[in-house]
């Protein structure tokens, strides 16, 4: 009997044991998972507290300070996490732009802080290079983070400027980082970028995400200062997610645009500038043997209006703060009157549609610092305006955003024209009907560049590339022929060279010294100035005198309509308001069609004419007897039937009553 229970007991004890090694280990205790988050900022463009230095007021929705409080948080939530940047963080206030991008002596405070929150990576995006290499040369030394840029090469000897990509292991698990810089940076920086090659960004990805599957990456993450769809082609985020699906993250920017959604398995972020959101990447991995599977992902956008600005950061950075604030507090000048005159369409700015008094003084400035006989500048903002009052260097910054520089061009008549035509090209061509004229929505504001020295009118009956008429320099006709002398910023020189439109090399150059240094020196100059227009250029070929255009306009003033705005926010008035579609869709209330005499009487409903009648003559009829039997008279009847002697009738005879 124990012999028998002994074998049962030995059976069961042998098929349990095939039956553990028949199932997974995995049934029997939990598979390995981990979860990895990663944090993405861009176009941070040097705004380290949620301050406005040109304002001189605390910022509930930027700055690096509200960034670190999100950081800090998420980094509670889940240990396993990554901060990255990509790029256009060292430029874009008065803080770096004025007091430490010039001077690389000094440690650079966004550097300083970003290396305090503990920054993993970060993209060189394009203003990075405004300042010159010497500066990428000197963050890359001050960072304690690698800086990354894969498309980005000396001509020379092919060597990267910096990294092409990063691999950080993390829980296990290691997460391949790989940089794109935007490859236009020739086009706005050119002198600047002259021993550098910058390949397309789908070229280097190809070539980067073979070495990083060599080196064995789990997860896939591409930190590329692009937008997500192309700016000049070939530069969009989408063209690599669609040729890469294996990548699992791709943070774009350089637009200042959010992007939150998942395109197959890869999640794609991109924030606001100035620090206004941070995206937030979550991945959960499971252990597949030897290797790391994302096996989900999500992506979300963080707005730092629901958090508090690290007041532990605000002290770190507190030296560079307070130093530029000294910097502001000095009066240069003082403006009569406000330079930008008041809109008559609420969020259509007058400053582009006229010329302003706001831009001929900065082209006034440019022109007399080059001795050129034509300058051209565009307005940064809409909103751009010199105010009133005390004039400090704040006061400039917010009509000139960016550090450029001066630069002076010989161009030919033809060439002046083709650039004209470009920049022409920023309006939409008039509708009859529209009540106001309206701007390109693919053409930013600071890409329409109005011109002194030379007087014209833009043609808006006209499609872009031929509105540009009457254009006369000193009195005269310009000829293609004519050589000219040209003053623009440095950024639109190496645009235009680039995209063919000129082709002259620069007989002035002001760099270092920027174009708001130049300004600043006239305001010192001047001590008070005022708004000076010459009015040297006009908009024709639009009719805005529709009887409905004050109503529109009253109603716009009320809320009631709003104007046409690109999705991405940043152009506005993108589509003409046209009356005639208004009234068409019905739109306008009735009693306000009455009113200005718009509204369609009926026309009175006619009954419709007797048919005509034919009458056969019979022996014994005369003309008057019939007549009397239709009611008309004898000469009527003769005149209709055109009888030639209507006393003599015949048997059989048609009369025609009419």
């Amino acid at each position: 009997m124990f012999l028998r229970n002994k074998r049962i007991y030995t059976l069961v004890l042998a098929l349990i044991m095939v039956i553990a090694i028949a199932i997974p280990s995995a049934s029997f205790a939990e598979e390995e998972t981990v979860k990895i988050t990663i944090l993405g900022t861009t176009d941070l463009h040097a705004n380290i507290y949620n301050w406005s230095y040109e304002d001189g007021v605390e910022k509930e929705d930027i700055g690096m300070t509200k960034v670190y409080s999100v950081v800090k948080k998420v980094r509670e939530e889940n240990p396993n996490t990554l901060l990255i940047d990509n790029g256009d963080t060292i430029q874009g206030t008065i803080l770096s732009d004025d007091l430490y991008n010039f001077n690389l002596e000094l440690k650079h405070p966004v550097i300083d802080v970003m290396n305090y929150m503990g920054y993993d990576t970060m993209t060189l995006g394009n203003h990075e290079f405004n300042f010159g290499l010497e500066l990428v040369k000197k963050i890359q030394e001050e960072a304690e983070f690698p800086i990354l840029a894969a498309n980005a090469k000396y001509k020379e000897d092919g060597s990267y400027l910096v990294k092409p990509y990063e691999i950080k292991e993390v829980a296990g698990v290691k997460v391949g980082i790989l940089g794109i810089t935007n490859p236009n940076i020739p086009r706005w920086d050119g002198p600047k970028v002259e021993d550098l090659e910058f390949t397309m960004p789908i070229d280097a990805t190809e070539e980067h995400l073979k070495l990083m599957k060599e080196e064995g990456v789990d997860l896939i993450v591409v930190a590329a200062h692009i937008g997500f769809t192309s700016e000049y082609g070939g530069d969009g985020a989408d063209e690599i997610i669609e040729k890469f699906p294996e990548i699992d993250a791709v943070l774009t920017g350089h637009a200042h645009q959010t992007e939150n959604h998942k395109i197959g398995n890869t999640v794609v972020g991109a924030a606001r500038d100035a620090g206004r959101q941070v995206v937030r990447f979550d991945f959960e991995l499971k252990k597949n043997e030897d290797k790391w599977e994302v096996v989900d992902s999500s992506v979300e956008i963080i707005e730092v209006t629901e958090y508090e600005a690290s007041e532990e950061l605000k002290e770190y950075a507190k030296e560079y703060h307070d130093k530029t604030l000294d910097f502001l507090v000095e009066v240069i000048g003082q403006a009569s009157e406000n330079f930008a005159p008041e809109s008559e369409i609420p969020g259509i700015p007058e400053a582009q549609l006229r010329d302003t008094g706001l831009i001929d003084l900065i082209n006034n400035v440019q022109l007399k610092a080059t001795g050129a006989d034509v300058a051209a500048a565009a307005l940064f903002a809409p909103a751009s305006n010199l105010r009133a009052g005390d004039l400090t260097y704040a006061s400039i910054f917010e009509i000139y955003k960016y550090p450029n520089t001066l630069v002076g061009v010989e161009v030919t008549g033809k060439e002046l024209k083709d650039y004209m035509e470009w920049s022409a090209a920023y309006y939409n061509t008039f509708t009859p009907g529209d009540i106001n004229i309206s701007f390109n929505p693919n053409i930013r504001v600071y890409n329409y560049d109005m011109f002194q020295g030379v007087d014209y009118k833009i043609d808006l009956s006209k499609p872009a590339g031929e509105r540009i008429v009457d254009l006369r320099f000193n009195g005269e006709l310009v000829e293609d022929t004519d050589v000219l002398k040209l003053a623009i910023n440095n950024y639109r020189y190496g645009g235009l060279k680039d995209m063919g439109i000129i082709s002259g090399e620069p007989y002035f150059e002001s760099d270092p010294k920027s174009l708001r240094s130049y300004i600043a020196d006239y305001i010192r100059e001047h001590g008070v100035i005022e708004p000076v227009t010459d009015n040297n250029w006009e908009i024709i070929g639009v009719d805005l005198n529709h009887p409905l255009r004050d109503y529109i306009i009253g109603e716009i003033k009320a809320g009631n309509i709003e104007i046409p705005t690109s999705e991405d926010g940043r152009t506005i008035n993108i589509r003409g308001i046209n009356a005639d579609e208004m009234i068409a869709e019905g739109l306008i209330p009735e009693e306000v069609l009455k009113e200005y005499n718009l509204l369609e009487e009926e026309a009175p409903v006619e009954e419709p004419a007797p048919a005509e009648q034919k009458y056969i003559v019979k022996p014994g009829d005369v003309l008057w007897k019939i007549a009397e039997k239709f009611n008309t008279t004898w000469e009527k009847l003769a005149e209709y039937n055109k009888l030639s002697n209507p006393h003599l009738i015949f048997p059989d005879q048609i009369i025609l009553i009419p």
